[in-house]
């Protein structure tokens, strides 16, 4: 079945902040990006009821938006205690391995405790938290056209063989050596 849907990309990624003005600091002062909008309702425009918010709106690069709601009605921040820490994350992509030992480099001097750089065969990443408590992930591309290729080739047969056995299948093993490397 083919969907008659055509994505021209990610709109906006929101997520729940504690505080929208000091998440506007931290991703402007850690990360580079760059504010660029905000609303504030009373009431939730889809569905009419009465929660204030703040959402902020900040520009991580190539016209991807990332966005934080500040409800300070709901109850405090949490996170879904049945999945582990590492699942939920986000992940930003930089230019190369050298602007991610600046940006591990950058993150420490202001704090930050950095995880990494882990090597995943293909890109390389490091991970941290924001002040809100989610996790996020800089990752720089290292494999070559014909990694992805072959990365794009297995993907089918390897979702195929999970759904069948819910072990991890073996067809991209060479991951891990190269990672070895």
């Amino acid at each position: 079945m083919t969907s008659p849907i055509k994505l021209g990309g990610v709109h906006h990624a929101a997520y729940r902040c504690k505080d929208a003005k000091a998440t506007v600091e931290w991703y402007s002062q850690m990360l580079g990006m760059t504010y660029t909008t905000a609303f504030a309702e009373d009431h939730v425009p889809s569905t009419g009821e009465y929660d204030p918010y703040m959402h902020v709106f900040l520009d991580a690069g190539n016209g991807n938006i990332l966005a934080f709601f500040e409800l300070p009605n709901q109850p405090e921040m949490g996170r879904d205690a049945n999945t582990p820490i590492w699942v939920q994350h986000l992940a930003f992509k930089v230019g190369s391995y050298d602007e991610l030992v600046a940006a591990k480099e950058h993150l420490e001097a202001n704090g930050v405790e950095v995880l990494g750089p882990t090597h995943h065969g293909i890109f390389k990443s490091i991970y941290f938290f924001d002040p809100n408590g989610h996790r996020i992930e800089l990752a720089c591309d290292i494999g070559t056209d014909e990694q992805y290729a072959e990365l794009k080739r297995v993907a089918p047969l390897m979702l195929e063989e999970w759904s069948q056995t819910k072990k991890a299948p073996r067809h991209a093993d060479w991951l891990h050596a190269a990672a070895n490397e």
